[in-house]
Order: structure tokens, then C-alpha cells, then sequence
């Protein structure tokens, strides 16, 4: 049975301005249970760095509650936060100092022992180049160094903002294989980044704030599901046979529509009742593919455009998709 890690509930933060005030957080909701790797997504200016830097003390909330291993913050934080390793935006080191001089101050100021150094370079694919100046680092290795950091503490909650930055293809995937083996050893992962397929492939749920409020949270593959369009693609064996097949489907009672040189299906049980009904009228179906949402469509819809007040709809008790109230 899994346990909570990270709560929020009604969180609100509001900025003065000259412009007057900007609300950053609106009664923002998040849940995080243990062993996770949970991405939290949303737009520039959704609220999501705001929520993070709230979460570790650097600015201070409205109202709303939030927890971190049970223990209410921000009254709890020092407990809590030998527990908890971090970065959010971009991290500074001093540019003369080598790496492994970087880590090992750190280890020290937090009275961690110094074999966690190496530990942690070897975590992030940097122990070859542990002893090369900071300022002779790329951007990537430096985002590699920060996260580094983090896991100095070997935390059980790691919350990460863009690690992937500046990262090739490569250090991407070594990323996400290198989270997964976090998460498999029971750290709680907590990763915001704006490469949606990554976050498709490597989190088990997830939470998309927008202007301030949570619209969706759930298991990834059921938020993915609750946007379905229900659509089958349907391209047949003659491309001249489009128009007759959209009459054939829609006699069956099928919304069927031409989409350039293929068919576009909605409202199928069983995409297999397609190609029965065209080949009673001997047309041959090449290709029948169902039409699956991806995270990047769903993030696009759902933060897209403002939400609308009144309305709240729930997929389910595990995912749900939310709008202001």
C-alpha cells in the first residue's frame, strides 16, 4: 500500500505589482505517493515554479497546506529537509572549481560522507570528468552536476525542475534510466520538464497545472485515455473508393469522414466491424489504426486556453480532469 510523500492542498499565492495583483497559485491541489516518478507539467507562468519554490521555503504561500512525509510546512521544514534534495531553475557553481570540489564542499557543509561524491558523479555518467573545472563544463554537464548535488543527501524525495536541459539524446535517456533506478530503489521522484515525450515514457502519474490550478492529475495511460479521440484511421486498398466508403460507414451507423487520402472513424466498438462492413461492399481496408492521444496533444488542450468557471468534470476516482471553479 503506498504512502503519501508530497500533499498540497488550496495552496494560493498572489504577487503585487504595479500593474496590480497576479495571482500565481489559485487553491492549487498536487498528490505524490511513494516510489513515484510523478511529472508535474504546465505552461510558462502556469504557477509551477512558484509551487516549488513555496514547497522549499523560498517564498512564502497565502494559504493552502502542504506536507512533505507527513510533516506540515513550512512549520516542519527543517526536519523534513535532509530528506528532500532539489533544484529548481538554473543552479550556479563557482566556474574555477573543479566538480568533484563541488560536491565535496557540499558533502561537507551537510556533514554527508565524502564516498557519496563518487556515488553521485557515478549516478550522473560524470565520474570521468569529475576533476575538470566547472567553467569548461557544457550546459548539460552542468545540469548533470546539479542533479548530482540533489542526490548528495540521497533524499527520499528528489525534486527535479528541467534536468534534461541542454542535455543531447543520449544524456536524456542515460536521465531517465538513471530515475528509474531511483525510483526502484524508493526514491520518490518529483520532475517538471518541457519534453513531454520524456515525460510520457518515464513517469507513472502526473499533474498539469494552469493558470494557477491543477486540470488534470492521474496515472499517465489514464489521462491519455480520458482525451481519446476514439478515432480509427482508415486507408484503403484504392484511394478512389474514399467517398463511397464514408456512405458505406455512416449507413452503419459510424461518423466517418475523408482526411486526404485516408478515412477518419469515430464512435468504433470494434475496429474490426469496419472492414467487415466495407468488404460486404467489397472495399479493402490497407490500414486500420486507432488514433491514441499523446501527452503533448492533452498538455496543449488543457492549457491551451483559459479555463471556464463552474465547471468540473471527473473521469474517475484515479484520473481527473479539472477546470476553475
Amino acid at each position: 500500500m503506498t504512502s503519501s510523500v508530497l500533499e498540497i492542498k488550496g495552496l494560493k499565492k498572489t504577487y503585487r505589482s504595479r500593474g496590480g495583483p497576479r495571482r500565481a497559485l489559485d487553491g492549487f491541489d498536487m498528490h505524490v505517493e511513494a516510489g513515484q516518478v510523478h511529472g508535474f507539467l504546465g505552461p510558462n507562468g502556469s504557477g509551477k515554479t512558484t509551487t516549488l519554490r513555496t514547497l522549499l521555503g523560498l517564498i512564502k504561500s497565502d494559504g493552502g497546506e502542504m506536507r512533505i512525509l507527513g510533516s506540515e510546512l513550512p512549520e516542519a521544514l527543517p526536519k523534513v529537509v535532509s530528506q528532500v534534495g532539489a533544484i529548481v531553475e538554473s543552479p550556479q557553481f563557482f566556474a574555477n572549481f573543479t566538480a568533484r570540489d563541488t560536491l565535496s564542499l557540499l558533502a561537507d557543509a551537510g556533514d554527508l560522507p565524502q564516498s557519496r561524491v563518487d556515488w553521485a558523479f557515478e549516478l550522473v555518467g560524470l565520474r570521468d570528468r569529475a576533476n575538470e573545472r566547472v567553467k569548461t563544463y557544457s550546459l548539460g554537464m552542468k545540469q548533470r552536476l546539479a542533479v548530482a548535488s540533489a542526490l548528495l543527501k540521497q533524499p527520499r524525495l528528489l525534486i527535479l525542475d528541467e534536468p534534461a536541459n541542454g542535455l543531447d539524446p543520449g544524456g536524456i535517456r542515460e536521465m531517465r534510466e538513471m530515475m528509474a533506478t531511483l525510483s526502484a530503489g524508493g526514491m520518490t521522484v518529483v520532475l517538471s520538464s518541457h519534453i513531454l515525450s520524456e515525460i510520457q515514457v518515464i513517469c507513472d502519474q502526473v499533474t498539469i497545472i494552469s493558470l494557477g490550478r491543477r486540470v488534470a492529475y492521474g496515472p499517465v495511460s489514464e489521462v491519455l485515455a480520458a482525451h481519446s479521440t476514439g478515432q480509427v484511421k482508415v486507408v484503403l486498398e484504392s484511394a478512389v473508393d474514399l467517398g463511397l466508403a464514408a456512405s458505406v460507414l455512416m449507413n452503419a451507423g459510424l461518423a466517418a469522414t475523408v482526411n486526404g487520402d485516408h478515412l477518419l472513424v469515430s464512435g468504433v466498438d470494434k475496429p474490426a466491424s469496419i472492414s467487415r462492413a466495407l468488404a460486404a461492399q467489397q472495399l479493402y481496408v490497407a490500414e486500420l489504426t486507432p488514433q491514441h492521444a499523446d501527452l503533448e496533444s492533452v498538455f496543449l488542450e488543457l492549457t491551451g486556453t483559459a479555463p471556464v468557471p463552474g465547471q468540473h468534470r471527473s473521469v474517475d476516482d484515479s484520473v481527473r480532469v479539472e477546470s476553475g471553479q
